[in-house]
């Protein structure tokens, strides 16, 4: 059994924030699986189903962002679960807009929620599939851009990236992780950070 995690914040203001875009992973990974993330347990809202004949569980923290590993810790020891089986999945500053990366390790990125569950667990050892949300002009700036809704021309490729993403992480189970990482973490274009950079 794996546990798929999801980062965003609870509530109609957020819904197509940046932030949330692991949120809208789930929900789009829930439609393709038909697995209903509605049962609520260590204040996430959960659901289970099947990856390729493994058992998998869904779960979309609703604790806010900064406070994720809270939720995350309880599900990983209620269902007894080891660190490697845990994925989440998170918007990402480092990246440009509709980039899909996964990673093992490796730094928080300064994304609040991979911080909050690396403080609970103790380790940076999880997968993450990171999906790239731009830098702002300015560094002052962060946090209303993350917690910014997409620009209309990023609102048209959104689907786009949401099935690239939801692809990655079916891939992690169908190829194993290092397949997906080589299909997924192509060569980055001049001016892009290395996917698998630990400097993040």
């Amino acid at each position: 059994m794996r546990l798929i995690v999801g980062l965003g914040n609870p509530g109609k203001e957020y819904l197509f924030s940046r932030h949330n875009l692991g949120f809208m992973v789930v929900d789009r990974l829930a439609g393709d699986l038909d697995i209903r993330v509605t049962r609520n347990q260590f204040d996430a809202l959960i659901g289970d189903g099947t990856i390729s004949g493994n058992r998998i569980i869904l779960a979309k923290p609703q604790t806010y962002m900064n406070l994720s590993g809270n939720s995350v810790s309880g599900l990983l020891r209620f269902y007894k679960l080891e660190i490697e089986d845990l994925i989440v999945i998170h918007d990402d500053l480092d990246l440009p807009f509709d980039t899909v990366r996964i990673k093992k390790g490796g730094g928080h990125g300064g994304n609040k929620g991979v911080m909050s569950i690396m403080n609970q667990l103790g380790s940076p050892d999880f997968i993450r599939v990171r999906i790239g949300i731009g830098k702002p002009p300015r560094k002052e700036m962060t946090e209303d851009h993350v917690l910014s809704r997409f620009f209309p021309e990023e609102m048209q490729k959104l689907p786009d990236v949401l099935v690239r993403a939801a692809d990655a992480v079916e891939s992690i189970f169908k190829s194993g992780l290092a397949a997906a990482m080589n299909q997924f973490n192509q060569k980055p274009a001049a001016g892009e950070p290395d996917a698998n950079s630990e400097s993040d």
